[in-house]
């Protein structure tokens, strides 16, 4: 009798088997393991009040907006009421989100130079249930100089936050303000505003040696502005398995931030790439993706990582 070829699934799975040490195996294992989790896992646990972060590193192309966005949408997904406010001119947020944010717009500029209420300006994101985006439109440019000349000039989006949930009818659980890459007005308006820091670390060595600068100014901010605001939560992004580099920041991470860090790392990913060019977060564009995932899971840690406080 002929022997029977094996079917392509038979064939993986033996290959899975025979090199199952390999970095590659390791990642699809994970991923199998994601995806088993998570599928068990229904709508996320409600805080028992409001929680803001402020997601900030002030050097550029870390993932910042990326996961703001992301994790906007995956607790938005899974039952949570969630507002993501874009404080960046550049609006990438906006744009992931499918929001519009055309010059003249009203928007994150509105609310901090004209005082108009967050609720007056949001728009409900048309593909995800649950998720508010305060837009942010190229006006926001000249935001930083005139603020200088303000009253309570750092205190204004807290204001606006503030007042928003206070009305809400339907109580907000998370809101995320996704900063410029940069330490100015805007920024410190986000600072002065959360309870919480989420930091994005990408996963190579130049990351690293902005952080002590980032870090002096949030003490700055605790010190004179919020003295509640804590950095609760450390996300390592753009993290590769393959390579020793990754590894080697991740420890170094970890190490420095202990238990703030969350166990899941974002993995570099060409699909989290692609997925604002269709105005897509990576949850809509390819839901099982590791990426999609990813983002998910490390949702899902941040509703358990840290305490649940009342804001100030």
């Amino acid at each position: 009798m002929a022997e029977q070829t094996p079917t392509a699934a038979e064939f993986a799975a033996q290959a899975f088997e025979e090199d199952a040490s390999t970095p590659l195996a390791t990642q699809a294992r994970d991923h199998v393991t994601m995806l088993e989790r998570l599928s068990t896992v229904g709508d996320f646990e409600r805080p028992s009040s409001p929680r803001v972060f402020v997601v900030a590193n002030q050097k550029g192309g870390v993932g910042k907006t990326t996961t703001s966005v992301n994790i906007a949408a995956a607790m938005a997904m899974r039952g949570l009421r969630v507002l993501l406010i874009d404080l960046d001119p550049q609006g990438n947020a906006s744009t992931a989100t499918n929001i519009e944010h055309g010059s003249g717009t009203p928007g994150t500029y509105e609310v901090l130079l004209d005082g108009a209420a967050i609720a007056d300006v949001a728009q409900n994101a048309p593909e995800i249930e649950n998720l508010a985006v305060v837009p942010a439109t190229i006006d926001l440019a000249g935001a930083e100089i005139e603020l200088v000349s303000l009253v309570s000039r750092e205190q204004r989006l807290r204001k606006a936050i503030d007042a928003y949930l206070a009305a809400s009818s339907d109580p907000v659980d998370y809101v995320f303000i996704d900063c410029p890459p940069s330490l100015g007005l805007l920024t410190v308006n986000a600072m002065a505003a959360a309870r919480e820091v989420l930091i994005p670390i990408q996963c190579e060595y130049y990351a690293l040696e902005g952080l002590s600068q980032l870090l002096r100014n949030i003490e700055l901010v605790q010190q004179h502005l919020n003295p509640r605001l804590e950095v609760s939560t450390v996300l390592l992004t753009m993290h590769d398995a393959r390579t020793n580099l990754s590894a080697s920041v991740a420890a170094e991470v970890r190490h420095h931030f202990g238990d703030r860090v969350l166990r899941t790392a974002i993995p570099r990913s060409v699909k989290i790439s692609e997925a604002p060019g269709y105005q897509q977060t990576i949850l809509t564009y390819d839901p099982t993706s590791t990426g999609a995932l990813s983002y998910l899971e490390a949702a899902r840690e941040i509703t358990t990582h840290r305490r649940e406080e009342s804001r100030a």
